[in-house]
């Protein structure tokens, strides 16, 4: 298994104990607030690095 494929599985699992442990709306900012949070953490050419490799990876 990739690192990729374990940090998804993780993602997913760490989501649906969330969604058991908490009311749907806080689960749901929980889940969502932390990825667009470490985003807006990055600095301008992070993010535009960030940006690029996710296009590459689109054109394969």
């Amino acid at each position: 298994m990739s690192n990729r494929t374990k940090v998804v599985v993780g993602g997913a699992v760490g989501a649906v104990l969330l969604l058991w442990l908490l009311p749907f709306w806080a689960a749901l900012l929980v889940i969502v607030g932390v990825p667009v949070g470490a985003y807006l953490m990055l600095d301008p050419s992070q993010r535009r690095r960030l940006r690029r490799v996710n296009r590459r990876e689109l054109g394969r």
